[in-house]
């Protein structure tokens, strides 16, 4: 549902309420369920109303960015830009699976043949220039972001779109080709900006052009590669709405730009930035030591969530030749020693992943039944029949299992595909291709890690070759497919839909840019996506979801990696935040937007 993958979960009382037939308008919409909260309501549970407004923010940033518009496929986006400069026609609550509640748009209608949602923008909302923001505004900017100029995602996400009308200067619609469960939700996520920021250049061509936006901050300095400081903009039109109450509390955001983790800890320590959210399990098991952190002046916690984990593995391009045999992927996976690795390298930080909606209940469990069953069915010769066995759990090499069992059966598998032992000793098929991975890293940390799994591979004949690579230039590969192997993080939401195009779809598979970075091409796995996309209640939802789960599962496109649900992160004890944490969050958007400084008044 979000195409910013944020990884919102499920809770149990949704599995009994359907997607309703009938006509909407209101300020909030729900996914199939009655909003939490009421029209007019004062805040988010979830906020500080009154929080003091002032102060300082300065974070680290990763790697390096190219540009100031991140809806274009070419360059680096800078962090921030969303939501500090640019703004939706809705805002999520982060306690509820899937709602939104309007804020550019002030009221959303549905029609009663669910083929078209009109909004009706709020008089208030302007723009940083002080123009106001008008409905020909949000017709300009969806089609700057479904022409071939902008990011792929978001031509598949909003495919069912037909067409955009201006029905005067503060409403527009949204016509549908098709009825579509979640267009209308998904609709309101739309990004609006000014026309005026591009002018009369190509969209392109707008990199370092300081945006237009409606957000609570201005672009105030950057230098490209290095940092990127935001100011709050004091004419903010929403400063006193409820989607906006004790929110955005900092009068200045910086970014600065580290390439290496390392680096980035030791300026934490240096007082060069205030919050850090740790990604290692290695670094938070042995980095954060010493008189600043026993001491209280830097806060070492964990927060946890309620998440979707989705999946994150070690992919596999689909394109490439050796991989097309799922015996190959199959024996890779095997090689794979989690158990190990969380004892020897993760220091038992992690569960391992299960399903592309690990933590979730959308995860397939068991054996197909019930209405997943019969979607199933509907597939007849196109899948499998494992995939109608229980749901088999990830490789494994716990007690009594060895990583020796596992090498042997690989080993048969790869005989059976017609790999021999030749050269070097390095496995060659029958037209002399030796089975060598290219597997670019973008991050150091991974090194260690996929060491042991190298080694393992290298006794089944496999030679594994990895290597750090500059984040544009890794970009750019997984952009255009230039890999063999990838470390790939799928976020998942509550509310699976028309981004499982983008991640999975046929179409896909070969337009750079697209998330479907495994290349997968699967006219099952396209019956299913169409299926979760148009579903006509939750509980088809849900099955539809655990079918695709499962037909995923037994395709072995990946390596299951592994997942937490607490957030481990480090900060200087400067910072006020609400007592009540929201359920669905990321950690460092949810300190950026609620948090406040001590020192502000």
């Amino acid at each position: 549902m979000n195409i910013n993958k944020l990884h919102i979960v499920a809770v149990t009382f949704i599995i009994s309420l359907c997607f309703s037939p009938y006509a909407l308008t209101d300020s909030s919409f729900g996914m199939g369920y009655q909003p939490k909260y009421p029209a007019n309501f004062a805040h988010f549970d979830y906020v500080k109303p009154d929080a003091p407004k002032g102060g300082k923010l300065n974070l680290s940033a990763f790697g390096t960015f190219e540009t100031l518009n991140p809806y274009l496929l070419k360059g680096l986006a800078a962090l921030g830009l969303s939501p500090l400069v640019f703004e939706s026609l809705s805002v999520h609550s982060l306690d509820e699976p899937f709602s939104v509640y309007g804020h550019l748009a002030k009221d959303m209608i549905l029609a009663e043949d669910r083929l078209s949602v009109t909004f009706v923008l709020d008089e208030k909302a302007k723009f940083s220039d002080g123009s106001p923001v008008l409905a020909k505004d949000v017709k300009a900017t969806f089609e700057y972001l479904i022409s071939d100029k902008g990011l792929p995602a978001y031509r598949y996400y909003y495919a069912d779109v037909a067409s955009v009308d201006v029905l005067d200067e503060r409403s527009v619609r949204f016509n549908f080709k098709n009825k579509n469960s979640e267009l209308h939700l998904i609709l309101t996520e739309l990004p609006v900006f000014s026309p005026k920021w591009i002018g009369k250049k190509s969209f392109d061509q707008v990199v370092t052009d300081i945006p237009i936006g409606s957000g609570p901050y201005i672009v105030d300095s950057f230098a490209v590669g290095s940092y990127i400081t935001y100011k709050r903009n004091p004419d903010y039109w929403a400063k006193d709405k409820n989607t906006a109450k004790g929110k955005f509390n900092f009068d200045q955001i910086t970014f600065k730009y580290y390439k290496d983790d390392n680096v980035a800890r030791e300026a934490l320590k240096a007082g060069e930035f205030d919050f850090y959210e740790e990604a290692s399990s290695k670094s938070w098991a042995t980095e954060y030591k010493g008189d600043i952190f026993t001491s209280g002046k830097i806060v070492v916690t964990e927060i946890p969530d309620s998440n979707n984990a989705g999946m994150q593995g070690f992919i596999f391009n689909l394109r490439r030749p050796m991989f097309q045999d799922k015996r190959v992927r199959q024996a890779i996976s095997l090689a794979f020693d989690f158990e190990w690795s969380n004892e020897n390298l993760f220091y038992g930080q992690y569960k391992r992943d299960y399903s592309f909606h690990s933590n979730s209940e959308l995860a397939a469990t068991g054996k197909p039944a019930g209405k997943e069953l019969e979607i199933l069915k509907e597939l007849g010769d196109k899948l499998p029949a494992a995939v109608f066995d229980g749901m088999k759990p990830p490789y494994s090499t716990a007690a009594p299992n060895s990583i020796r069992n596992n090498l042997l059966q690989a080993k048969r598998l790869l005989d059976e595909a017609g790999w021999k032992l030749g050269a070097d000793k390095i496995l060659t098929n029958a037209q002399g291709v030796q089975l060598i991975i290219d597997f670019p890293v973008v991050s150091p940390t991974y090194e260690r890690i996929l060491a042991p799994f190298a080694q393992n591979l290298g006794r089944l004949g496999i030679k594994l070759n990895y290597r750090t690579i500059d984040t544009s230039l890794y970009i750019r590969r997984a952009e255009n497919f230039d890999f063999d192997m990838l470390v790939d993080a799928l976020g998942q939401s509550l509310s699976p839909g028309n981004e499982q195009r983008d991640f999975f779809h046929s179409s896909t598979a070969n337009v750079p840019g697209s998330r479907n970075l495994m290349g997968i091409q699967d006219p099952a796995v396209d019956a299913l996506v169409d299926r979760v996309i148009y579903a006509k209640n939750r509980e088809e939802l849900i099955a539809a979801t655990h079918a695709l789960d499962r037909v995923l599962w037994y395709g072995e496109y990946l390596v299951p990696n592994w997942y937490t649900n607490k957030n481990r992160i480090a900060y200087w004890d400067k910072f006020g935040m609400p007592e009540k944490l929201p359920l669905y969050y990321m950690a460092t958007q949810y300190m950026i937007e609620h948090w406040w400084s001590k020192t502000a008044k």
